[in-house]
């Protein structure tokens, strides 16, 4: 366990995710005054705050509290210079355990800095390596080339959450709830979601709907029937036909039928996600996927004989038990499949995953991610003509790594680069999900949905007050 000692309570979550990018696997405990706790402490250190100074050990570091960007960045500089030296570490991104380091350095190039200015701030500011810093900048222009196709400023984008799973997968945090057991709620459900549609589309008739993205959950884990109804009533209130892009989560293989793909094709989608994770069997029954590769196999077909010209899939990498081998072993097998785009997750370990939560029934299997797996799957996207367009971090994420996106040009995902970038506002509908509305300064406001499905359906008109005081806008 390692513990800080603080004088008083001040950036406690920065210093907390700063020693945890070092050590991963340790308990760390952020608190004013001594330990007072039984258990035994590998390290401590202290960081003390005073009027114009901070100290760092007793070593000074001297901070203007009046910028707290400033000051922020300085502490971590020096807690970061701190824990470099007693490990004999470099992490790759530095400073830096935000989720969006692009999010900097696209603000630079709108803002009209040169690359070489934006190499220096971030080395001189995060001590980002030399790699990562390249890997934004390219990320970024790409980014800022899609994004001139979007009036972010007078359009919006929806996101609708259907928060239901055939099973919870071992790595996964997000609001979800087993189909089965929840049927009975799903027709409560879908009326819900239709009142909020019905408020949305008169509340932001004036503003252009740029992206829809449909989510959860499993969103294709909803039978036909349903499934139907849910994009019949997106059609009915929305202008479908002129989207920029409109996706669709069919995720797990396990979820999609013939006759699913039939219904989202009769609509006017214009990209699905098939996410099969991994394409061995061994892991999949491990991260409780209730399907096989040869279903994942089976279901790309499938949406190919439909004629689907975007079709993106999910690799996780650093599941238990795989190493670089299995990797390479399912970049070359999902790379016989052509996908239009792919998305490679650095495992993270999620407080409120079941990997986490009984993360010690899981302490035999390798959980491995390293630059040579990240490494792998570069190769294999540009094998297949893929080109990295965004990138997000997560917290306790892999090897202080990233999350990657690589498409083929103008098979980009949108939506994606939108709800990263925070540069336009998106209204989010169903339980568990979060509106964002960007404000003057460029900073976020925040109204979310309960999680809960059944407070959801109960507290449904509450839901909608929060969306009418957030973005100020009736219906």
């Amino acid at each position: 366990m390692i513990y800080c000692k603080l004088n008083k309570s001040n950036f406690e979550y920065d210093i907390y995710s700063l020693v945890k990018a070092f050590y991963p696997k340790e308990q760390v405990i952020i608190a004013p005054g001594e330990y007072e706790g039984n258990e035994e402490i590998s390290f401590s250190f202290s960081v003390e705050y005073f009027e114009d100074k901070l100290l760092l050990n007793g070593a000074e570091v001297p901070i203007d509290y009046s910028n707290r960007p400033d000051t922020k960045n300085r502490l971590k500089l020096a807690v970061y210079n701190y824990l470099q030296k007693r490990t004999g570490t470099d992490l790759p991104w530095g400073t830096l355990t935000g989720i969006r380091p692009t999010k900097i350095s696209l603000k630079m190039i709108m803002d009209g800095a040169t690359d070489q200015e934006i190499r220096d701030y971030m080395k001189s500011t995060y001590l980002t390596s030399d790699e990562k810093t390249e890997l934004c900048l390219q990320v970024s222009h790409h980014e800022h080339e899609i994004l001139k196709k979007i009036d972010y400023d007078n359009g919006y984008s929806l996101y609708i959450g259907i928060p239901f799973c055939p099973s919870t997968c071992l790595y996964c945090s997000f609001t979800s709830y087993p189909y089965a057991a929840y049927r009975k709620w799903v027709d409560d459900y879908l009326k819900c979601l239709e009142k909020e549609m019905e408020y949305t589309s008169k509340a932001f008739s004036k503003k252009t709907l740029d992206t829809i993205y449909i989510g959860g959950g499993t969103p294709t884990s909803l039978d036909e029937e349903h499934l139907a109804v849910l994009l019949d009533t997106i059609d009915r209130y929305f202008d479908t036909k002129n989207l920029k892009e409109y996706t669709i989560e069919a995720g797990r293989p396990d979820s999609i039928t013939r006759e699913k793909l039939g219904i989202i094709k009769s609509h006017p989608i214009t990209r699905i996600s098939v996410n099969p994770q991994t394409m061995n069997d061994k892991t999949l029954k491990l991260i409780g996927r209730h399907h096989t590769v040869d279903d994942i196999v089976k279901v790309m077909a499938w949406a190919r004989e439909y004629d689907f010209q975007n079709i993106n899939m999910d690799l996780i990498l650093g599941l238990p038990g795989e190493t670089i081998e299995d990797v390479q072993y399912t970049l070359q097998e999902v790379s016989k499949l052509k996908p239009d785009s792919l998305t490679i997750h650095s495992l993270a370990l999620k407080h409120s995953s079941k990997l986490n939560i009984d993360k010690e029934a899981y302490d035999d299997y390798l959980i491995e991610n390293s630059q040579a797996h990240m490494d792998a799957a570069e190769k294999a996207a540009k094998n297949l003509g893929l080109e990295a367009y965004y990138l997000y971090r997560q917290k306790n994420i892999a090897a202080n790594l990233e999350n990657i996106g690589y498409s083929a040009l103008g098979k980009e995902g949108i939506y994606n680069i939108l709800i990263m970038e925070e540069i336009q506002d998106i209204v989010a509908l169903g339980a568990g999900t979060s509106c964002k509305k960007i404000l003057p300064d460029k900073s976020t406001a925040r109204c979310e949905n309960v999680k809960d499905v059944q407070l959801y359906i109960e507290r449904i008109d509450e839901m909608i007050d929060r969306k009418r005081q957030l973005f100020g806008v009736d219906n």
